[in-house]
């Protein structure tokens, strides 16, 4: 029996595949696409939480429990003494974890002591082996060969010359940050860094037959707020919230794409359908059942989906490589490791599976025209049969689930349930193509009415879109998906770049910054070196100088970032609705702002009290203020800056503002500020680090951007096959008219007023549908950015709609060319 459905698989729906190759060949296409774009998006936010769990457990290795520092500041090694004495501890090995360098020079400094090899980490190994050598040299680490230090050469690390004592091979040091790594006995690293007595982490094996959670609750009471106790996979964690917003952002554009491939899939499966009528027929007429045939057809597009996926996801390996490299630097740069390609396990198999169930889905929809027709009405043309015809029934069900979708997305974005919210734009759309199927009739109407506008070949194309309601709806479907894409995620997105850039123009109220890194990276540290306020203090020209600190910090399981600014010189928005009384209350240690994130995430409010954990101790303070602001990376507390030098034993500023006094010749203040500065440190004026920040958000949205053009080319291949469908449908009746006098010409528009019809009825649909999803879309991301989001429609808006409809009709040339050139003799040949 089996045997038997192999064999007829292979002979009626294997062999229709390859004698069909192009039809064949563009659903593939089309499916890979869409795998492609799903593994590519898969593999960005992968590649980052990949990178660090990998790192995680080359430190960490058996390691059930971290205790980790509050800040990149990290806490009091005495603390060390108290966790060690904690019972049901086999082993708590001390670590300092530090990232030197920037962009491609950025690596990471470890220290750590001898019992890091009861950890049984590639770090504890590479430790163990070369102690002793360590031991022996002055000031000596071992570094990864990708650092390309040789083993002897000394060189500037921090604040001591270092020695390198020994290069670790290049298979260990792979595992290991990508070999972009600075291993040193603690107190060596201690000293580099200038942070002695300090320690960043703790790693803790527990001893056998303890209980973890007992373990992991007596810990949290010896460090008393200290320092974060929490099972190894809290930086995973942490930095896949970094990325998430682009995540959620890319995959809503990548299932737009798959919604659009799997309506042309249907139009492929109808394509089959129409073109095997005559032997379905036969088949039913020599006692064939329905099931079987159904069953062979939907075999048929699990092969389609199984093979572009496959296709598709071999490219989007490719695709997400070239990606990666259009993240932010502030995003990459979030997290303490370096982010290395890779694929996560699950991209692949994800993809592949969707594209199966999408094709099988869509598939199915068509196979109906099988499974509901008698013998005798599988003969006559498509669009005709029963087949062909929704009941009542099914279109007011229709209706009712596209307003409870619709209805739906329109709580799920008004709802502030953070990023979650983007998941309101598809439910929109897809809510919108339900809506629409239960207006099946009136938009076939519609496009016969629009191709009638063209005169006679305009008649006879609407005789044609007539007769395949179902299969014109699902073009037209096809280009309104593209269009409102387009138009509702491509200008929701423009106005989320207007707001984040709006956000920071008081930053260009200052005139110069001075940080570590680029201010669109939010410099976080090192630290500036302590003399250089006061040397650019004294500069002739400067009228005044401030400092601020930005600074990771954990706050329950997920992460802020800790803002503090001197009041006068450094100016945000985020303080600029901030009274004078609430701002003298953070001076005073009392109270704190915080962004809207934040406040979901906690679930507090302005008034309630927030408990800070800090290297010196929990410390209690009011809300004083819930603001917006872009919170793309991380969530904000914005604190004084002595109070986050006190409770973050953070001296020093990782941000100096500089604002030139009156009069002063700003080109030559600006050279002495440069001179006066070292090399590695970045000096940029107010209005370049707005101009930055802005570049950088755009370009954070530019994969998505590119998605959904990427849609709208799916949406032209629609159209061309829906159209050479029609052209195949008719070739007898093409090849009568020719042989009756018609002119090529006339055949060529007659095509070309299906298309027009298609295309403007589904543009017209996409440009209202659209429109309304973009306020929609300006509302979830504005919660998932905590921060408010303008809805302004452009001009742009109609371009962006004409430029996608433009796309969509090249779609109708091959058809109708095919259509004007086909031989009349070979037209109105029998089959």
């Amino acid at each position: 029996m089996i045997r038997a459905a192999l064999d007829r698989l292979r002979l009626f729906n294997i062999g229709e595949l390859f004698a069909h190759r192009a039809r064949t060949t563009m659903a593939m296409v089309v499916m890979g696409i869409s795998a492609g774009l799903l593994v590519s998006v898969f593999s960005i936010s992968g590649s980052i939480t990949g990178s660090v769990d990998k790192l995680t457990h080359s430190l960490g290795g058996k390691a059930v429990l971290e205790v980790s520092g509050i800040t990149d500041a990290g806490f009091d090694q005495q603390l060390l003494q108290q966790i060690r004495a904690v019972p049901g501890i086999g082993a708590a090995v001390p670590m300092l974890r530090q990232s030197i360098g920037a962009d491609d020079d950025r690596a990471l400094l470890i220290g750590a002591d001898q019992s890091v090899a009861q950890l049984g980490s590639d770090l504890g190994g590479t430790l163990k082996d070369q102690a002793s050598t360590l031991l022996t040299v002055s000031n000596g680490v071992l570094v990864g060969s990708a650092m390309g230090h040789r083993e002897g050469e000394k060189f500037q690390l921090g604040t001591v010359t270092a020695t390198v004592a020994g290069v670790i091979d290049d298979s260990t040091a792979a595992k290991i940050n990508g070999g972009h790594i600075v291993i040193a006995l603690l107190p060596v690293a201690q000293k580099i860094t200038d942070r002695t007595g300090h320690l960043d982490s703790v790693q803790i094996v527990a001893a056998p037959n303890t209980d973890v959670d007992q373990l992991r609750s007596e810990l949290t009471r010896v460090v008393a707020g200290r320092a974060v106790v929490a099972d190894p996979d809290l930086r995973t964690a942490q930095a896949g919230g970094a990325v998430m917003l682009v995540r959620y952002s890319t995959l809503a554009s990548s299932a737009s794409a798959l919604i659009v491939s799997s309506f042309l899939i249907y139009n492929a499966m109808s394509m089959a359908v129409a073109q095997r009528r005559p032997m379905l027929s036969l088949l039913r007429a020599m006692g064939g059942k329905r099931g079987p045939m159904v069953r062979d057809l939907l075999a048929e597009a699990a092969i389609l989906g199984l093979l572009g996926g496959i296709s598709g996801s071999i490219i989007g390996i490719f695709m997400g490589r070239t990606a990666i490299h259009q993240l932010p630097a502030a995003i990459v740069n979030s997290v303490e490791s370096r982010t290395e390609y890779e694929v996560p396990d699950y991209a692949v198999p994800v993809a592949i599976l969707a594209c199966v169930l999408a094709s099988v889905a869509a598939a199915a929809i068509a196979a109906r025209q099988v499974y509901k027709v008698a013998p005798i009405e599988a003969l006559a043309p498509v669009g005709v049969g029963a087949a062909d015809m929704v009941k009542p029934v099914m279109r007011w069900a229709a209706a009712i689930l596209g307003l409870i979708m619709v209805s739906g997305a329109v709580f799920v974005a008004g709802a502030d349930l953070g990023r979650v919210s983007i998941g309101a734009i598809s439910l929109a759309i897809a809510g919108a193509v339900v809506l629409c199927f239960a207006a099946t009739d009136p938009i076939v109407r519609a496009v016969a009415a629009v191709a009638r506008l063209f005169g006679a070949p305009g008649a006879l194309g609407a005789t044609t879109i007539e007769r395949a309601p179902r299969r014109v709806w699902a073009t037209v479907m096809t280009v309104m998906i593209g269009v409102t894409a387009i138009v509702a995620i491509g200008n929701a997105t423009r106005n989320m770049v207007t707001a984040a850039t709006d956000s920071f123009e008081g930053l260009g109220r200052t005139d110069v910054f001075v940080s570590p890194t680029a201010m669109e990276q939010f410099p976080t540290g090192p630290l500036l070196p302590a003399d250089l306020k006061q040397k650019l203090s004294a500069i002739p020209g400067v009228g005044g100088v401030g400092s601020a600190q930005m600074a990771f910090a954990t706050l329950g399981r997920g992460r802020v970032m800790l803002q503090a600014y001197e009041s006068g010189v450094v100016r945000v928005s985020a303080l600029d609705s901030v009274s004078q009384t609430d701002l003298a209350r953070m001076a005073a240690g009392q109270g704190v702002v915080i962004s809207r994130d934040v406040a979901r995430s906690l679930g507090v409010h302005e008034g309630s009290d927030l408990t800070l954990p800090t290297p010196t101790g929990e410390h209690t303070v009011q809300v004083l203020r819930v603001v917006p602001y872009f919170s793309a990376i991380a969530g904000v507390v914005v604190l004084d800056l002595g109070i986050m030098r006190q409770w973050y034993q953070r001296p020093g500023e990782t941000i100096i503002g500089i604002d030139f006094a009156p009069g002063a010749d700003h080109a030559a203040v600006m050279a002495a500020v440069r001179a006066a500065v070292p090399a590695d440190i970045h000096v940029s004026t107010g209005r370049d680090a707005v101009t930055a920040i802005s570049s950088s958000v755009r370009q954070g949205t530019s994969i998505s951007g590119a998605i959904l053009w990427i849609v709208v080319v799916v949406a032209a291949v629609a159209l061309l096959n829906t159209l050479m469908l029609s052209v195949l449908d008719r070739r007898r009746e093409l090849g009568v008219l020719r042989a009756m006098g018609t002119s090529r010409r006339f055949l060529l528009r007659t095509v070309l007023t299906e298309a027009v019809g298609i295309g403007l009825t589904g543009a017209a649909l996409g440009l209202a549908v659209g429109s309304a999803v973009h306020y929609l879309a300006t509302v979830a991301l504005g919660h998932a950015i905590a921060m408010d989001i303008a809805y302004h429609p452009s001009l742009l808006l109609v371009a962006y709609a004409l430029i996608a409809l433009g796309l969509s009709l090249l779609g109708a040339i091959p058809p109708a060319l095919r259509a004007a050139r086909l031989p009349i003799v070979e037209a109105i040949a029998v089959d």
